[in-house]
């Protein structure tokens, strides 16, 4: 993907966005490049690429202007360690220092995101209960392909957090 995306490029902006395993990778960057990307990535033996309908394109160095912003914005909010440790997308490690973190999220605004290196990872310290919070189900269904023994849910409606909460014992249960 890195080569496709290279191969692409000519001048413009053409990243890997995301690895999210099973063999689906995106490509960001400006709209020709990622044109251009799609033509080559069959050559390359690729089984399918197709332009994706996205409002910007994110994870790419075109999004410098927006990582400036998240970069002030965070520079005014006081963070403490988490009390697990957050798995960035950017690093694929686990993260507990606060500044870490910080500098992790205003990463990730251009940088790649690589979700299957993070679920390999989390599944190889014995995490085998995955939930995606928020709208759809796609990175559940990522994350079955990535850990074949893990279980995922996709926690999106009122109606699924109620579900989610009820089915916790109750020392586990969220103060939703």
């Amino acid at each position: 993907a890195a080569e496709i995306a290279r191969e692409a490029a000519q001048g413009e902006v053409c990243d890997v966005a995301n690895d999210n395993g099973g063999g689906q990778v995106v490509v960001s960057g400006h709209k020709a490049a990622v044109e251009r990307a799609v033509a080559i990535a069959p050559t390359k033996g690729a089984k399918r690429a197709v332009m994706l309908t996205v409002s910007a394109p994110f994870h790419c160095a075109l999004m410098a202007p927006a990582a400036d912003t998240m970069r002030d914005a965070l520079g005014r909010v006081a963070m403490r360690a988490p009390a697990v440790p957050v798995v960035a997308n950017v690093e694929a490690a686990a993260l507990t220092d606060p500044a870490a973190i910080r500098d992790a999220l205003v990463r990730q605004v251009t940088g790649t995101v690589r979700w299957r290196e993070c679920v390999a990872s989390m599944a190889g310290q014995g995490v085998d209960r995955f939930y995606e919070i928020g709208a759809g189900k796609v990175l559940t269904g990522l994350v079955k392909r990535i850990a074949p023994g893990a279980t995922g849910a996709a926690i999106g409606t009122p109606e699924d957090v109620a579900g989610f909460k009820a089915a916790l014992p109750s020392e586990q249960r969220p103060l939703l």
